[in-house]
């Protein structure tokens, strides 16, 4: 009975890595890009709702700290 000769190492990991490129190239094939106008309506709108959710917080951590100072103004 042959012996199969097993690749060495270099070898297996090379074929290994150009088939997972073979397999990005042709995955990448299948994205469709938004164009540049949906890219600017998300822009916008991820600014504007980050700004209002900074805005609530920082009205929630104002609330928070004038309760505490009141809390401990009381205590004294």
């Amino acid at each position: 009975m042959a012996e199969v000769k097993k690749e060495n190492w270099f070898t297996r990991k090379w074929n290994g890595l150009t088939k997972w490129f073979r397999g990005m190239k042709s995955e990448l094939k299948k994205v469709v890009w938004p164009t540049w106008s949906q890219v600017l309506n998300n822009t916008v709108v991820v600014i504007v709702v980050s700004v209002i959710i900074a805005i609530v917080i920082g009205i929630i951590d104002w609330l928070a700290w004038e309760g505490i100072l009141a809390l401990f103004s009381s205590i004294r």
